[in-house]
Parts: structure tokens; C-alpha cells; sequence
């Protein structure tokens, strides 16, 4: 198997920046205004040299790095971005998984006897964006998914990282646990009570002692510690889900924050959902605490919908029945829809749960006027109120 992890450096900052030269070397914020209780949606690296990141309250990001330049984010104009990245993607391969508007995994196993080797591809994908967009991506190379997410994160910015199949292990050993998927607060200081504290320490111990500390999350992390990811790359027309989620960089416990954060993947979903052509019944959220544990949270309606209003409405609603501001602060929060179908199913009757709205013909026209717009003209703001990019 030969897959690629495609990360966008700084993604919404490193737009702004290409859209406005003059900020070039200078800290980039871009996220809501402090005054409203605004969130950073991303930070230049420069911004990050003080501390700032992503979903750290805007406040609190200005008093780190004052200096900065705060814009507000247009998630519109980054979703065309995005698409035009994905068409250079799609040059190499079809087998494309898009995590997020400037992340995805690509499967380029069958692509390699038409366009070279796995690095190479890469290279190529690199040098496409750079020459095309202004943008630069960091790209992992690795056997599995798991490995190629971390490859890719390793050597940023502008990082190519490859992961060969007989250095799988001399890859991970001495790199902390903490680069171990759900390997939070909580479960470091346990390892660090153990005196485990990198992959290869941890790949010492015995998946019986692991299961007996940690439980079934115990069996996740010895298969981790040895390489072990046996998930496809699965691409949006082969999917029986289409889902976007998002780890923070620190748990979050602000419903404002969250609300926000929940809204702009619904969003995103909706589109994807429009784009590919499919309808779906089933919304569901994902929430992932701070100790690690994990739920989901699932409403079906009455019909098939790819409204952005119904799926927000929804995915809203879902959080406020999970989580209060008195639960624990969350680590990983993801939106999804499912019982994906080319047509819809029902007819529209509307659904209590995601509001009598949801479903008229002003929204379906609403939606289909947004992505023409947003599809033709990429620095428009129509969007849905209340997200990141409130400012």
C-alpha cells in the first residue's frame, strides 16, 4: 500500500497571506474578534512562535502575541481553495479521503506505474499546488494511514516525510506516545507513572498489560505502537458516510466554541453532501472527552436532506442533549450524515427535531445559491451566521 497524508500549512492564515502579500512574515490570526467571544480558526507559524493555536480563544491569542494581525475567516472562500486542491489530487488518484478543507489521505498504490513512485507522486502534488495555488502542503508517505498522518506533521512547513514498510518501527520508537491517536492528558500522565514514554517503551509492553490498564483502548494503542492500521482510504463515492471532526489543540469547554467549531463542519458536510450528489438521513456528532472517552450521538429523519440548515439544526441539537458546560471539556468533536442516496427517499414532511424549516424550497434555493456563488466567486461571505467566521 502506498498512501499520502496531504496537509495544507496553516491553511486559512497562509490564504490571507497569499491574498496580501504585505503580511508576509508577520503573525496571522485568523478567527473571531475578541470583543465577541471569538476563537482562532487558524494561526501563521509566526503566530505560533507565541504560543497561539487553533480553537484557543481570540482573546487569549492577541494577549499572547499582540502584535498580530487578526482577520476574520472565510471559510467560503477556502472551500473553493479547497476544491481546486482536491482537482490536483484528482489528477493521480480517485481513491481520495478529505479529512477536512485542508487535509486529506490519497490512496496512490494503483497510480504508481502511471506516475512513479509514492515520493514522487508527492513531489509532483507539491510542486502542483505551489505552482498553481501559492500554497505549500506537507505530505507523509507511509504503508497505512496512521503512519502517514504522523509523516506528515513531522517536518512542517512544507515537510515530505516517506515511511518504508521495513522502517515502520525504527519510524515510531523514539518518537513520544503522545503522537498516538487518543493519547491525551489523562492517558500521558498514566504512561509517565509507568515510565513509558515513547512508542518504542510502550511497544515493549505486552498487549495483555496494555488491555489491563487501559481496556479496549489498551488493544488500540499496542496495535498503534507496532504500525498496525488495516483502514482503507475510503473517497466520497465510495463512502456510506460523508463526516468531518476536528481534534483541538487543547480540550474545549465553551459552548459558544463548540457551537461554532460544530456549525462550520455542518457546513462543510452539507457541501460535500451537494457536491457528490447525495442525500442522507442519519445525523450524527461525535464528541471525544478529555479522559478520552468517547460518544456519539445519532437522529434519523423523516426524509433524506442535504440542507445546511437541517444538518446544523440538527447536529445542534444533538450536542446541547450530549454536553452541558458542567460535563468535561472536550478533546475531539466531529459531524457527520449517514443512509447516504442519490435521490431522495421521502417526501418532504419536515422533521420537529431539526426545526419545520429545514426542508422548504426557500432553503434548498438558499443552499444552491450559495454554492454557485461560493463556486464562482470564492471571496464572497454568504454563509450561514454563528460559525468561526462571526466576527
Amino acid at each position: 500500500m502506498a498512501i499520502l497524508h496531504v496537509d495544507m500549512d496553516a491553511f486559512y492564515a497562509s490564504v490571507e497571506v497569499r491574498e496580501q502579500p504585505a503580511l508576509a512574515g508577520r503573525p496571522v490570526i485568523v478567527g473571531g474578534s475578541a470583543e465577541g467571544r471569538g476563537v482562532v480558526a487558524a494561526a501563521s507559524y509566526e503566530a505560533r512562535r507565541f504560543g497561539v493555536h487553533s480553537a484557543m480563544p481570540m482573546a487569549r491569542a492577541l494577549r499572547l502575541c499582540p502584535e498580530a494581525v487578526r482577520l476574520p475567516a472565510r471559510l467560503d472562500f477556502y472551500q473553493q481553495i479547497s476544491q481546486q486542491i482536491r482537482a490536483i489530487f484528482a489528477r493521480y488518484t480517485p481513491e481520495i479521503e478529505p479529512l477536512s478543507l485542508d487535509e486529506a489521505f490519497l490512496d496512490v498504490t494503483a497510480s504508481e506505474k502511471l506516475f512513479g513512485t509514492a515520493r514522487e507522486i508527492a513531489l509532483r502534488i507539491k510542486q502542483d499546488i505551489r505552482d498553481e495555488l501559492s500554497l505549500v502542503a506537507s505530505v507523509g508517505i507511509a504503508p497505512n494511514k496512521f503512519l502517514a498522518k504522523i509523516a506528515s506533521d513531522l517536518d512542517k512547513p512544507d515537510g515530505l516525510v516517506e515511511v518504508a514498510q521495513d522502517q515502520v518501527q525504527t519510524f515510531l520508537d523514539p518518537l513520544p506516545v503522545s503522537r498516538l491517536w487518543g493519547v491525551g492528558k489523562a492517558t500521558g500522565a498514566r504512561f509517565e507513572q509507568l515510565g513509558i514514554r515513547t512508542i518504542g517503551q510502550l511497544r515493549g509492553r505486552t498487549a495483555e498489560f496494555l488491555q489491563m490498564e487501559f481496556g479496549k483502548f489498551g488493544a488500540h494503542l499496542w496495535e498503534l505502537a507496532h504500525g498496525l492500521d488495516p483502514r482503507p482510504v475510503i473517497s466520497d463515492h465510495r463512502a456510506k458516510s460523508i463526516s468531518m471532526e476536528n481534534t483541538f489543540a487543547t480540550d474545549i469547554r465553551e459552548a459558544s466554541i463548540l457551537r461554532a467549531w460544530l456549525m462550520d463542519m455542518a457546513e462543510q458536510v452539507a457541501c460535500r453532501l451537494r457536491r457528490q450528489d447525495f442525500y442522507g438521513r442519519t445525523i450524527q456528532i461525535k464528541l471525544r472527552f478529555a479522559d478520552f472517552k468517547t460518544i456519539t450521538r445519532a437522529h434519523t429523519l423523516d426524509e433524506a436532506t442535504r440542507s445546511t440548515q437541517a444538518i446544523c439544526h440538527t447536529a445542534l441539537a444533538l450536542l446541547e442533549e450530549a454536553w452541558t458546560p458542567r460535563s468535561p471539556a472536550i478533546r475531539l468533536l466531529g459531524v457527520g450524515v449517514s443512509g447516504l442516496a442519490e435521490v431522495r427517499l421521502a417526501p418532504q414532511q419536515g422533521d420537529l427535531f431539526a426545526g419545520a424549516e429545514t426542508s422548504t424550497k426557500k432553503q434548498q434555493e438558499l443552499d444552491e445559491l450559495a454554492d454557485a456563488i461560493n463556486n464562482r466567486f470564492g471571496k464572497q461571505q454568504l454563509r450561514r451566521g454563528g460559525g468561526i467566521t462571526r466576527r
